[in-house]
């Protein structure tokens, strides 16, 4: 087989793995932590032998669309730490940013962080914590990074920072998870609460010299 040949076969292969995780979108949006394979391959027009060859099983499934997710949404809140604004309004926006993709997504939000909600016989529900951790961890990690890259933290920055952005996801996450449920507020309310909360250290330090600021 040569280069052309496998080179065609990959791109074919990756458009219908997208097809597919695009079936499978559908059919969380409309069934949340309840969609199951069943459901899934049937939206797709194929059996449920030919979703397993793709995916392997539906933690297979689940880890390609938790990284489909997590990608537009890293990007999202990238482009509201870069926005051209005052720190204040920029800790602001990124919340709400956060906020936002989970009150639009509801459905997808719960599959990917309660998916142990949507047991099914024959399809057991998910260890919550084994997957949707991985998710938190990672977002962790990227807010680190910026906040390292970015905030002059003294001695000891990089560290503080993993603490810093561990903790402000770990806060986003439980916050609004109880708001999503309970919504006992504005998001707007919840938005200018959380960053009242975290105001205090973030206003007192200065820009890291070199860094694009924050």
């Amino acid at each position: 087989m040569d280069t052309t040949q496998r080179t065609d076969q990959q791109r074919t292969a990756d458009r219908r793995r997208r097809e597919l995780l695009e079936a499978a979108d559908r059919v969380v949006l409309r069934d949340g932590p309840q969609a199951s394979m069943n459901a899934i391959a049937a939206e797709a027009g194929i059996t449920k032998p030919i979703l397993y060859r793709h995916f392997g099983d539906k933690g297979g499934l689940y880890a390609a669309l938790a990284k489909r997710h997590t990608d537009a949404l890293l990007a999202s809140l990238r482009a509201a730490l870069d926005a051209p604004a005052e720190r204040r309004e920029r800790v602001e926006s990124t919340l709400d940013t956060y906020l936002a993709a989970i009150e639009a997504r509801p459905q997808v939000y719960r599959f990917l962080m309660h998916p142990g909600d949507g047991g099914q016989a024959g399809e057991p529900g998910f260890d919550v914590g084994k997957h949707s951790a991985p998710l938190l961890r990672r977002m962790g990690e990227e807010l680190a990074q910026v906040i390292e890259e970015r905030v002059d933290l003294g001695p000891g920055s990089q560290q503080l920072a993993r603490v810093w952005g561990h903790g402000i996801v770990g806060m986003m996450h439980a916050a609004g998870d109880w708001w999503l449920g309970e919504r006992p507020c504005t998001r707007a309310e919840l938005v200018r609460s959380l960053a009242d909360l975290l105001w205090g250290r973030l206003a007192a330090a200065g820009d890291k010299v070199g860094g694009p600021g924050f």
